[in-house]
């Protein structure tokens, strides 16, 4: 995972600066009868993509082009694996199982409706967690990478924990206490203008909780890194960006 600037300062692209954005992306996610579909990358998957992009629409437009990528810290081959494989089969899974609800009401099988609940979380909770994940990350070289482009969220992490670096070993701490799979968030409570900010950890694709505004959320699921960092190597989260 791209965790570089979170757990080793200066360095990385974890997108800090765009974490608030991210809790309106996060409540948008409504359960209906509709289809789910992949978001693109606000970023290209390897570097040699992001250099075409920039000589085709040149600096002004690499935004538009989604040109760069989160190359050395997280490979290209990674990035299509998790997001065109893993991401889109919980939008797959979910679609189907939106449309299996759908018809389980209208036949009023409210067993079926029951059996479908676990299936519907999981691959809801992974669509949601990943869309916000991939906007949670920007090129490691990227003006929204370094720790002055979110002032205020640096003084709030620095009111919770003392300073920048507190966190990172707090954080990186209880990312690594994860039993089997999960997530690592910073997250706000909602609707309290004094609360303080939190890490939390959510089993499997669980998304937090209500009442807690994900500021930011780390994959921790092998599917994240294995193909760069193997399990055996990876110390801690910092392994991951290399």
């Amino acid at each position: 995972m791209a965790t570089r600037f979170l757990l080793s300062a200066g360095a990385g692209c974890l997108l800090l600066a765009g974490a608030s954005p991210a809790t309106a992306e996060f409540a948008q996610f409504t359960m209906g009868v509709q289809n789910y579909s992949l978001p693109p990358l606000p970023y290209a998957y390897d570097v040699r993509s992001s250099l075409i992009a920039t000589r085709l629409f040149g600096a002004v437009g690499l935004a538009n082009a989604g040109a760069q990528a989160l190359e050395p810290s997280i490979s290209a081959e990674i990035m299509r694996l998790h997001h065109t494989k893993h991401h889109q089969s919980y939008v797959d899974n979910l679609n189907a199982a939106n449309a299996q609800l759908a018809a389980a009401l209208e036949a009023r099988d409210f067993a079926g409706h029951a059996a479908l609940q676990e299936a519907l979380k999981f691959n809801a909770g992974g669509h949601i967690n990943h869309s916000l994940f991939w906007k949670n990350l920007a090129p490691a070289t990227s003006p929204e990478a370094k720790p002055d482009a979110a002032p205020k969220l640096m003084r709030e992490i620095a009111a919770s924990w003392g300073g920048f670096p507190q966190f990172q070993k707090a954080f990186t701490a209880a990312l690594l206490n994860i039993k089997g799979s999960g997530w690592g968030w910073l997250v706000k409570e909602d609707g309290r203008a004094d609360a303080g900010l939190r890490i939390i950890t959510t089993k499997d694709q669980d998304p937090p909780i209500a009442g807690m505004l994900p500021l930011f959320g780390v994959d921790m699921w092998e599917h994240a890194y294995y193909l760069q960092v193997p399990p055996p190597l990876l110390a801690s989260p910092r392994t991951i960006s290399r």
